[in-house]
């Protein structure tokens, strides 16, 4: 079966003309924003990593960078940007910001702002030992196919979530993250 393709200027035009569908969320209090890097190519990459198993919560994971908003953070934006550079050593001034999508309420009691932006492909990352142990990039096509992702609905705290998973080479993309990437891809219209 041949891999999914997705030049780089479908997705921004797609990404660009169709608007995020805001969705009720439960409200959690303290904001946090991830950084959804997009890799600057013809046929674009997703940059991801995996937390460091060292961590208390969510060791181990796949994940965008990002974290808690702090008093120094100029907007969510901001945020993103800067835990990006702390977590991976993006420099903030090569991200061009596209926009953001919906916030989602995080098990931990945040609400996550995922900020879309476009990263040169020639950036060196340079993982924080403390906080990642590896960093990836899967082919954004591959990410934003909807066949890719399977549900799974837990009971949680009395209440009822559905919780997406997947598998990319040796990698386990789940929950938050998953989530996210299957947002993106039903908001720029990719099909099942």
């Amino acid at each position: 079966m041949d891999e999914p393709t997705l030049r780089l200027e479908d997705f921004l035009s797609r990404f660009q003309l169709l608007r995020p569908q805001m969705r009720v969320v439960t409200g959690n209090a303290r904001q946090a924003a991830v950084l959804v890097p997009v890799v600057r190519r013809k046929e674009p990459g997703l940059l991801l990593t995996q937390r460091s198993a060292m961590l208390r919560k969510h060791a181990g994971q796949v994940a965008f960078p990002g974290g808690a908003v702090d008093e120094t953070d100029a907007s969510l934006i901001a945020a993103a940007l800067r835990e990006a550079q702390e977590e991976v050593a993006i420099p903030p001034e090569s991200v061009d910001v596209i926009g953001v999508l919906p916030p989602v309420d995080s098990v931990t009691g945040f609400r996550v702002t995922p900020v879309v932006g476009i990263i040169p492909p020639d950036l060196h990352y340079h993982a924080s030992e403390d906080e990642v142990a590896s960093v990836f990039e899967m082919p954004l096509a591959e990410a934003l196919r909807l066949g890719r992702y399977h549900p799974l609905d837990i009971h949680r705290h009395g209440n009822d979530h559905r919780v997406w998973l997947s598998w990319y080479q040796h990698y386990f993309v789940w929950g938050m993250t998953a989530g996210i990437i299957r947002e993106l891809a039903l908001q720029i219209g990719v099909r099942p």
